[in-house]
């Protein structure tokens, strides 16, 4: 970690977000464009971060991977940081979960299907 201030301040540089979180510093950047992530500027002008960067860009992730748009992570997020939601962002993450869960099943099932493949033809070399 680099101290840009006082020891309460603790900040850390972009390349030491991407590597934790295991992405590239330009996904980093890109999360910031989005305005997903907000980095502070050193005097020297170089982006630094508070540590939960790193989780946040860890749940970029997650739900990028699991087909969320930029826009629709970012309405997660005061659900995410505020620990509470209204009725419209409670709807809004029952139907995204309702939508991963479908996709989770249809992988399920080509899951069974291949392994249905594979017990054939361990059978059957």
């Amino acid at each position: 970690m680099t101290d840009t201030g006082t020891a309460a301040e603790r900040l850390i540089r972009i390349g030491e977000v991407a590597r934790a979180a295991g992405v590239s510093v330009r996904a980093v950047r890109y999360y910031e464009q989005q305005g997903l992530l907000t980095a502070e500027r050193s005097p020297s002008g170089q982006r630094r971060y508070r540590p939960e960067a790193i989780t946040l860009v860890r749940f970029f992730q997650q739900m990028y991977a699991a087909g969320l748009t930029s826009q629709r992570i970012a309405e997660l997020l005061p659900c995410w940081r505020a620990g509470h939601t209204d009725a419209e962002q409670r709807a809004m993450l029952r139907a995204e979960r309702d939508r991963i869960q479908a996709k989770v099943d249809d992988l399920q099932a080509a899951l069974d299907r291949l392994d249905e493949v594979i017990a054939i033809t361990d059978e059957h070399p």
